[in-house]
C-alpha cells in the first residue's frame, strides 16, 4: 500500500509508540486528542477514535483501533471517524483490527478498557450541543446487562417532579436507580448471579465517581415484597409496588438474528457502493468458504449477521479501503437489520473469529509480511521530527523461565501398575520410564498453610488403561483432601519447568516395569525397550543448572546426538560423556552430576566433538550427520481466559478481554490459556459434579482450539480450585489471595466490599503437614535443596523451633480441614503411658522423640521446684514481636499456634526455642520490678482451654483442682471449657514464661499427677528442662 504524507492526518504523528490507550474526539471532521484524565467520558453527540497499543511477550506491539459512535452524533461525523480510522491504521503500518462500536452495543473488548462501564453522557461538539454544566444531582435510573462486562443505558430521568415509570422495569435485567443520598441496586428475578455482582461494579463506579465515595447503597430483590425499609423506599420513586410487565422486544434485541453468510468483492468501488446503498448487491457464488477466495489486491465484505468484515488485501491502495469502509457502514444501515458490528482486518492479521468463518484457513500464509509499509511511515514520521522508535518491532525480552513454585517441600512418587499405584523409595523418585504412568505429590510451604500439588506424568509408550487408573487414583486423592490440591496432567516431552524444578533432577528410561506395559508388548509381539545395565544405552543431558536439570535417553545411534548437547554413552563396561562444540561449562557440569545417578560407580571417558575414539563410534553403530540446532520447545504466548459452560458433552467459551481477577466468578469454570500451559480454574460455588469434570473440559479446550493456535493434545493441564490458587497461576494476574478466601457467591461477595468498603473473609483451613512415606519429607537434605529458585524468598521462616519440637507439633495437627471459627481441636493424649493412637502415632517418629519422651516417666520429686536459669534482671522488659503481627486479627495466628518468633534485646536471657524468661518474682502481682508485656489482671492468660469427658471432669475434682467447674453433661459426651488455673498464687508448683498465644508451664510431679490422662490441650516441647505447652484460645 503506497502512503504519503497527505494521506496521514497530523493527529495521529507519533501514536502507538508505547503500549496504553489513546484517544482522538472528531471535531469539525478532524481529530483532536483527548487527555488521559478524560479517558472513559464520552458524549452521546460525539464521534471517538480510540487506539489500544498492547506489548506482547514477542516483543511486538499490537494495535486495536476502535471507532466509537454516540446515538446522537451526526452521520457526517460517523463516516470521518470510519475514515480516520483507515488512515491511523495506514499511520501504524497497515497492521492493526479496526472495530465499529455503537454506543449500547459495543463489543465486549472495547468495554474491557473502560472497566467497570462506560455511562455516556449528553452533548457533544460538532453536532452543536453543549456539555452540560454542572448542576444538582439529578435521579437516574440505569440498566445494566452483561455477565462479564457491562453495558449500562440509561433508562430514563427523572424531571422535575415526574414519577419513574414502573414500565422501565422487568424481570430479566438489572436496573440502577441513582438518587441524591442512596444508590438502589433492583435485581430481576431471571438475572444470574453473575450479572448481579457486575452490576455492583457500577454501583460503586457511580457511588466513587458522583457522590466521592459518601452515600448508601441497598440492594432490592425483584418479588420482594415492602418487608424492609429500603424496599419501600425504592418501590417509593414509582408510586409504590406493583406487579412489573414482562420485557417487551426492541430493536436492541434483535441481535440475535441469524442472516446466511455472504462474501461481497469491492474491486469495483463505484458499481459496489451504489449497488450497497440501493440494496441490490450481489454476493460472490460459492459453495464453501475457504481462503482461495480473498484475493490480495481486492477488499472484500464478509456478512455474517451480527458481525460484518471487511477484509482488505495487503497490496490494496488506501482510497479502495476507506471506500470498503463506507460500504460496510452503508450495509449495516439497512431497514429491519440487526445491530452489527463491523470488524476491519487486514491480509496476514485476521482474527481468529474471521478465520473461523471459513471451512479452511491455513495455519501460515504465502502473504510476505515485511516492515516496508512501517518503515516508510516511520520515515515519514522522522522527517517532521517525530520519535518513531514504538513503530517498529523491538526485541523480544529474553527471560529464563522460572518455576514460581516454592521447590523447598516434600515429594512423593507413585508408579501405576495396572489398577494400583506402588511408592517409589525416595532414591529413585525421579527415575521415571517411557512406557509407565507414574503420580507424584508434592507439598510446600503457602501463605499460611500447606499447599499440594498432586498430578499424572505419562510416558510416550504409556497404556491407555494405566492412564485412565492414574486420573482415577489421583480424582480419589485430590477428593479426599476436599478438593484443595491443584491438579496436573503432564505428558512425556511437555513438562513445564516447575514439574523439573519439583524434581530437580529427572531421569526418563526407555520401556516400563508396569504390568500394562508388559502385557501390552507381549500381546502386539514388540520388542522389549527396558533400559538394562548390561546393554547400551545413550542420555541427552539437558537443563539450567542443578536444580532443574534432565537426562533422557534416546536411541543409541551417531543421529541423536546435537551440538548444543552433552550425552552419557554406556555399556555393561565402559562409560563415554561427549560435549558438543555449542555446549558451555555449565552444561558440561551437569554432565558429572547425572553420571552419578546413572552410573555411579564407573569412570567415564570424556569425549568432545570432532576427536572421539573409535570405540565411542563402533557403540553408535558407526558415524552419521546429526544436527547442531538446540531443540526448541513451545514458548509461553500471551494469555487468554475464557469462561466455560459445559453440557452434555459440548463445550462454549467466551473470551474475557484485559482479564483481571475479579473477572473470576465463584460460580464458574474458567480456562487460561497461555499455550504452553492450559490452567482450568474452578469456583467454589460449582457443583461437586462439574468439579469432577475440570479435566474433561481442559481436554475439550484443547481438542476444540479455539484460538486456532495448534494446540498440542499433550500440552500440560492444570487444575486450579479457587482459594488454592499455585503461584504459577496467580502470576497471570495482579492477586489478592483475600478476595479468593471470602464468604458467599459473588454477588453476596461484592455487596460486603460495596456497602462497606472491605472483604471478609472466609476461615482459612489449618496448615497440614502431610505424612512421610520417603522422599524428601522423609530425609530432608537442606544442603541439597536450592532456595534461590523459591517463588516467595521474602517469607518468613520459622525461628526457634526445635526439630524435635517440629516433629511433636506436627503430629498435634489435625489432619482434616476444618472451620476455624471454631476453637482450635484439642490434642489427645500425649504421655508415654496413653494407649490413644495419637500416642503411637508419635512413638513412631524417631528414636531420639521416642527417648525424650520416655524420660518423662521419671518427674522430679513433688516439692523440688523447677526454676529457670539465671537470667540478668532488666528494668527494661523485652519487646514480644509474634510472627505475622500484621494479620494478628485474622485466623492465621492461630494456625501458628504452636510457631513462636520473638525478638529478645541483648543481653536477656532465652529458652531453648526463643522465648524470654522471666523469674517468678516478675510475675507477681505485687511484684516491684513487675513484666510489663504481660497483663496479669487478664485472667484469660491464665485460663487452660480444656475439652473434657464427664469421667475426666469427676477426675479434676477427685484430684482437688481449683476452681474446677462443677458442669453437668451426657455420658461420653465432650465439653469445652477455659479453667482458671490460680498459678499466680502457686510458686511452688511451677514457673512459666509467656507469649502472646502460649502459656509454657514447668514440668513438676504435681503438675504431672493432676494432668495425667486428662485430655487437656497439651504439646510436649522437646527441650529440656522438660515443659508443658497448653493452648490458650
Amino acid at each position: 500500500m503506497a502512503v504519503s504524507m497527505r494521506d496521514l492526518d497530523s493527529a495521529f504523528q507519533g501514536a502507538g509508540q508505547k503500549a496504553g490507550l489513546e484517544i482522538w474526539r472528531i471535531e469539525n471532521f478532524r481529530p483532536v486528542p483527548v487527555p488521559k484524565s478524560s479517558h472513559g467520558n464520552f458524549f452521546m453527540g460525539d464521534s471517538y477514535v480510540i487506539l489500544q497499543t498492547t506489548a506482547l511477550k514477542s516483543g511486538s506491539l499490537r494495535h486495536d483501533i476502535h471507532y466509537w459512535l454516540g446515538k446522537d452524533t451526526s452521520q457526517d461525523e460517523a463516516g470521518a471517524a470510519a475514515i480516520k480510522t483507515v488512515e491511523l491504521d495506514a499511520a501504524l503500518g497497515g497492521r492493526a483490527v479496526q472495530y465499529r462500536e455503537v454506543q449500547g452495543h459495543e463489543t465486549e473488548k472495547f468495554l474491557s478498557y473502560f472497566k467497570p462501564c462506560i455511562i455516556p453522557q449528553k452533548g457533544g461538539v460538532a453536532s452543536g450541543f453543549k456539555h452540560p454544566e454542572a448542576e444538582e444531582h439529578q435521579t437516574c435510573l440505569f440498566v445494566c446487562t452483561g455477565k462479564h462486562v457491562v453495558h449500562v443505558n440509561e433508562a430514563s430521568l427523572k424531571f422535575d417532579f415526574v414519577p419513574f415509570a414502573r414500565s422501565s422495569l422487568n424481570h430479566d435485567d438489572i436496573f440502577i436507580l441513582d438518587t441524591k443520598s442512596k444508590i438502589f441496586q433492583f435485581n430481576g428475578s431471571n438475572s444470574s448471579i453473575q450479572e448481579r455482582a457486575k452490576a455492583l461494579e457500577v454501583v460503586q463506579y457511580i457511588k466513587d465517581t458522583y457522590h466521592d465515595g459518601k452515600c448508601e447503597v441497598a440492594a432490592v430483590e425483584d418479588g420482594k415484597l415492602m418487608a424492609d425499609a429500603e424496599t419501600g423506599e425504592f418501590w417509593g420513586f414509582f408510586g409504590g409496588f406493583a406487579p412489573l410487565p414482562r420485557k417487551t422486544a426492541s430493536d436492541e434485541d434483535k441481535t440475535g438474528v441469524s442472516l446466511s453468510t455472504k462474501l461481497f468483492c469491492s474491486d469495483k468501488k463505484n458499481v459496489f457502493n451504489e449497488s450497497v446503498e440501493k440494496g441490490q448487491a450481489e454476493p460472490v457464488e460459492t459453495d464453501s468458504l475457504t481462503r482461495e477466495f480473498l484475493d490480495t489486491n481486492k477488499c472484500y465484505i464478509l456478512d455474517c449477521g451480527a458481525e460484518v468484515f471487511v477484509w482488505m488485501g495487503r497490496n490494496t491502495p488506501l482510497d479502495e479501503r476507506k471506500s470498503a469502509s463506507v460500504a460496510a457502514e452503508e450495509l449495516v444501515r439497512a431497514v429491519e437489520r440487526p445491530k452489527s458490528h463491523i470488524v476491519r482486518v487486514i491480509e496476514g492479521f485476521e482474527t481468529v473469529m474471521f478465520r473461523s468463518k471459513f471451512e479452511s484457513w491455513p495455519q501460515t500464509t504465502n502473504v510476505t509480511v515485511s516492515e516496508d509499509g512501517r518503515g516508510k511511515v516511520a520515515a515519514l514520521l522522522r522527517r517532521q521530527g517525530v520519535n518513531v522508535k514504538g513503530l517498529l518491532k523491538t526485541a523480544p525480552a529474553k527471560e529464563e523461565p522460572q518455576p514460581y513454585i516454592d521447590v523447598t517441600g516434600n515429594l512423593q512418587v507413585w508408579s501405576v501398575n495396572g489398577q494400583e499405584k506402588v511408592l517409589i523409595p525416595a532414591a529413585d523418585q525421579s527415575k521415571f520410564y517411557s512406557g509407565g504412568c507414574y503420580i507424584f505429590q508434592y507439598s510446600y510451604p503457602g501463605e499460611d498453610r500447606e499447599e499440594y500439588l498432586i498430578g499424572t506424568w505419562f510416558g510416550k509408550k504409556s497404556v491407555k488403561e494405566e492412564r485412565a487408573s492414574a486420573i482415577s487414583l489421583v480424582s480419589k486423592m485430590v477428593e479426599s483432601l476436599k478438593f484443595l490440591p491443584a491438579q496436573a496432567r503432564i505428558y512425556e516431552g511437555n513438562e513445564p519447568i516447575q514439574f523439573f524444578s519439583i524434581f530437580q533432577s529427572f531421569i526418563v528410561f526407555k520401556g516400563g516395569h508396569s504390568s500394562g506395559y508388559k502385557n501390552y508388548i507381549e500381546e502386539n509381539e514388540l520388542a522389549d525397550e527396558t533400559c538394562k545395565e548390561e546393554g547400551i544405552a545413550l542420555f541427552r543431558v539437558q537443563g539450567s543448572g542443578p536444580d532443574n536439570m534432565q537426562a533422557l535417553q534416546v536411541e543409541p545411534v551417531a543421529s541423536s546426538l546435537n551440538s548444543s548437547y552433552c550425552y552419557i554413552l554406556h555399556n555393561d563396561s565402559s562409560v563415554f560423556t561427549w560435549s558438543g562444540n555449542l555446549t558451555s561449562s555449565e552444561d558440561q557440569e551437569l554432565i558429572e552430576r547425572q553420571l552419578d545417578l546413572i552410573k555411579p560407580n564407573m569412570q567415564s571417558k570424556p569425549q568432545k566433538e570432532g576427536s572421539e575414539a573409535d570405540h565411542f563410534w563402533d557403540l553408535l553403530g558407526g558415524k552419521s550427520e546429526y544436527p547442531s540446532q538446540k531443540l526448541a520447545r513451545e514458548g509461553e504466548s500471551d494469555p487468554h481466559l475464557f469462561s466455560c459452560i459445559f453440557s452434555k458433552g459440548n463445550l462454549k467459551v467466551s473470551e474475557i478481554y484485559n482479564f483481571t481477577q475479579d473477572d473470576l466468578m465463584t460460580e464458574d469454570i474458567f480456562v487460561l490459556d497461555s499455550h504452553s500451559e492450559i490452567f482450568v480454574w474452578v469456583g467454589q460455588q460449582v457443583d461437586s459434579k462439574s468439579k469432577l469434570q475440570a479435566l474433561t473440559i481442559g481436554e475439550k479446550f484443547l481438542e476444540h482450539d479455539f484460538l486456532l493456535e495448534k494446540l498440542s493434545s499433550e500440552t500440560p493441564v492444570y487444575i486450579v480450585m479457587e482459594g488454592s490458587e499455585p503461584p504459577f497461576f496467580t502470576r497471570f494476574f495482579t492477586w489478592d489471595s483475600a478476595k479468593s478466601l471470602m464468604h458467599g457467591n459473588s454477588f453476596q461477595r461484592k455487596l460486603a466490599i460495596v456497602k462497606n468498603g472491605g472483604t471478609t473473609l472466609l476461615d482459612k483451613p489449618k496448615r497440614r503437614t502431610p505424612v512421610s512415606h520417603g522422599g524428601r519429607s522423609s530425609v530432608p537434605d537442606k544442603s541439597q535443596r536450592s532456595r534461590s529458585m523459591s517463588f516467595s524468598p521474602d517469607r518468613v521462616r520459622v525461628r526457634g523451633r526445635s526439630p524435635a519440637f517440629s516433629a511433636l507439633a506436627a503430629n498435634f495437627e489435625n489432619p482434616s480441614a476444618r472451620n476455624l471459627s471454631t476453637p482450635p481441636p484439642v490434642v489427645r493424649k500425649v504421655y508415654p503411658k496413653s494407649v490413644s493412637p495419637d500416642s503411637a502415632k508419635l512413638a513412631s517418629n524417631s528414636s531420639a522423640i521416642a527417648a525424650l519422651t520416655a524420660s518423662f516417666e521419671q518427674p522430679p520429686p513433688a516439692r523440688h521446684v523447677i526454676m529457670p536459669r539465671s537470667v540478668k534482671v532488666s528494668t527494661e522488659a523485652p519487646k514480644l514481636t509474634p510472627e505475622s503481627n500484621s494479620k494478628e486479627n485474622s485466623m492465621s495466628s492461630r494456625i501458628e499456634s504452636l510457631t513462636i518468633q520473638e525478638d529478645v534485646k541483648e543481653d536477656e536471657a532465652e529458652d531453648e526455642e526463643g522465648l524470654p524468661i522471666y523469674p517468678y518474682e516478675r510475675l507477681k502481682v505485687n511484684s516491684s520490678d513487675p513484666a510489663t508485656e504481660i497483663d496479669v489482671t487478664k485472667r484469660e492468660f491464665c485460663s487452660i482451654a480444656c475439652r473434657l469427658t464427664c469421667q475426666q471432669l469427676s477426675l479434676g475434682r477427685n484430684l482437688g483442682w481449683q476452681n474446677m467447674p462443677s458442669i453437668s453433661c451426657p455420658n461420653g459426651s465432650r465439653i469445652s471449657l477455659k479453667w482458671p488455673f490460680n498459678c499466680f498464687e502457686s510458686p511452688s508448683y511451677l514457673s512459666f514464661s509467656f507469649s502472646s498465644l502460649l502459656l509454657r508451664l514447668q514440668w513438676t510431679n504435681l503438675v504431672s499427677q493432676n494432668l495425667e490422662g486428662t485430655g487437656i490441650s497439651a504439646f510436649l516441647a522437646a527441650s529440656a528442662p522438660r515443659k508443658l505447652v497448653f493452648s490458650i484460645d
